[in-house]
């Protein structure tokens, strides 16, 4: 299995350990996530692109809140448990990129977010079923619901054919839901270093198949909407004007990978001890996939990146051992020695954490809860 960021490893930035860690935990760089914040923030605005971040990454008030003050114009949830949290916290601007079947349970609790004072909250949905259920669920709210239609553009997850775009939305403001724009996710553009960019091109393609759509039925959409950190530059282009990146806040090894994180950008490390190493050049720390999950790219070795042995490989990790294979004759950490390892995918490994060490310069300045943790729907 080949890595593509093998060459370049040893050119990965990340941030500086403190001393004294009790491990394994999750360390967050706040110098690192203010200059990916203003970053993306500063290449968006000069091509008149709102920012609506997807906080499903970080799951964090505090995270979100940096992101506001860098220029966002809201966030953007992965459900309505997230939603529930974020309103809770403040947040007065938000958006559900999920189709949400809302009946029962979550019918009351989409009606108790939506009535919340001063609070903007927008939906996806991708059927006319789906609208039939949310115009169901908020009949009796004083409030309209805005929604926006989710398109596919190749990603086959969710989302509507693009042609089908004028069909839906028609429907959904017939059954009284306030049809304010469509949305795509370019998922697909994870899937290799060359995908990021045809991705951007399919999320563009897509929404303009869909604007046009709609138009003829007499809609204008308002918002149209791209996302992900792999095509947030390949997107970023007309008719598009909101974008939602997630991962870029923190970065993590996939996205370097694969071109859409600098080496500058990573955030977010696992701090991890070596509890053990044997002979024949197997090291052992103490986090495994409760604590670095099992997620492994097609174009990656191993369980995360260890940019102080760029050689070593995290071959293998049960559930809190994580096994790392050292070549001949290349350098071994010492027992005892704390590593920073780059997660392959920071958001499951966010998920996992009750808390993180928020850090500047080195210098732990906060524990900061992962309040959204376990929000899963």
């Amino acid at each position: 299995m080949a890595d593509v960021a093998q060459g370049s490893r040893d050119q990965m930035i990340t941030p500086r350990l403190p001393a004294g860690l009790d491990t394994p935990a999750l360390v967050i760089d706040l110098d690192v996530v203010e200059r990916n914040a203003e970053r993306v923030a500063r290449e968006m605005a000069a091509r008149a692109i709102a920012v609506r971040p997807h906080a499903k990454t970080h799951k964090s008030p505090e995270l979100g809140r940096i992101q506001i003050a860098h220029g966002a114009v809201g966030l953007t949830v992965g459900n309505l448990g997230e939603a529930e949290v974020f309103a809770g916290a403040g947040f007065r601007d938000l958006f559900i990129a999920y189709p949400i079947w809302a009946d029962a349970r979550k019918a009351s609790r989409l009606v108790e977010v939506l009535e919340q004072d001063d609070l903007r909250l927008s939906v996806g949905f991708d059927s006319i079923e789906g609208a039939r259920q949310l115009a169901l669920a908020v009949e009796g709210s004083s409030r309209r619901l805005p929604v926006l239609l989710e398109l596919d553009p190749g990603n086959r997850r969710t989302g509507a054919k693009p042609e089908q775009a004028g069909e839906i939305g028609k429907a959904a403001q017939g059954l009284g839901l306030d049809v304010r724009g469509i949305f795509t996710h370019g998922g697909h553009g994870y899937r290799s270093p060359e995908a990021a960019v045809t991705a951007g091109g399919d999320e563009i393609d897509a929404l303009t198949v869909g604007r046009d759509a709609l138009r003829s039925e007499g809609i204008e959409p308002l918002v149209i909407s791209a996302g992900s950190t792999p095509t947030q530059d390949s997107a970023a282009h007309d008719p598009v004007n909101e974008m939602r990146p997630g991962t870029y806040l923190l970065g993590d090894r996939q996205q370097w990978a694969l071109g859409a994180q600098p080496a500058d950008g990573i955030a977010a490390v696992i701090a991890a001890t070596v509890v053990s190493r044997a002979v024949d050049g197997q090291v052992v720390i103490d986090a495994g996939a409760k604590t670095l999950t099992k997620d492994v790219a097609p174009y990656l070795d191993g369980h995360g990146a260890i940019p102080a042995y760029p050689d070593a490989v995290i071959e293998r990790v049960s559930d809190y051992h994580g096994v790392i294979r050292i070549p001949d004759g290349a350098p071994r950490p010492s027992v005892g020695e704390v590593l920073a390892i780059v997660p392959n995918h920071i958001c499951p490994v966010v998920d996992l954490r009750d808390e993180f060490l928020a850090t500047r310069d080195g210098s732990i300045v906060g524990t900061w809860p992962v309040l959204a943790r376990g929000r899963s729907g």
